[in-house]
């Protein structure tokens, strides 16, 4: 007959056994990550061969009228630009249309530009490393005078 005390000594072995190999797997895996450090993410700036054609867009409704953005979202992706996010502007008081280029090269933001008639000085450039998208197109009150088909 097992005392009381043997089945605790048992059991606090068990435990210490157990922590003792989870602390043996996370020195392995810390000296895993110090000798394969994990890749950084980079947009591919220099080089364009590993950019594709595809545009991505962000399409933002700038006027307040109900589901502008969704209907703008159908239409560019029909025509050929990947919209990864729809939703509002921080405000409704857009006037006119304009397309905020993500990237220092306004290339991608002329061809959104054109694609929906709107003039080149309506692109405000805002690049930053932290968008992985290549425009943003605020929609303003002159919604029904662009190119939507």
């Amino acid at each position: 007959m097992k005392s009381k005390e043997d089945s605790g000594t048992f059991a606090l072995n068990a435990v210490i056994g157990f922590l003792g190999l989870l602390l043996c797997v996370l020195l392995v895996a810390l000296f895993v990550r110090i000798i394969y450090p994990r890749i950084q993410n980079k947009r591919a700036g220099d080089q364009s061969e590993l950019i594709s054609d595809v545009i991505q867009l962000e399409v933002l409704n700038g006027c307040g009228v109900a589901g502008v953005a969704s209907s703008f979202t159908r239409t560019l992706r029909k025509n050929g630009f990947d919209v990864v996010e729809t939703g509002n502007f921080e405000n409704y008081n857009m006037e006119k249309t304009t397309i905020i280029s993500r990237t220092i090269n306004k290339k991608n933001a002329k061809r959104v530009a054109d694609a929906l008639d709107i003039n080149y000085s309506q692109i405000i450039i805002e690049a930053s490393e932290n968008y992985y998208l290549d425009a943003t197109i605020v929609i303003g009150a002159d919604y029904e005078s662009l190119n939507i088909q």
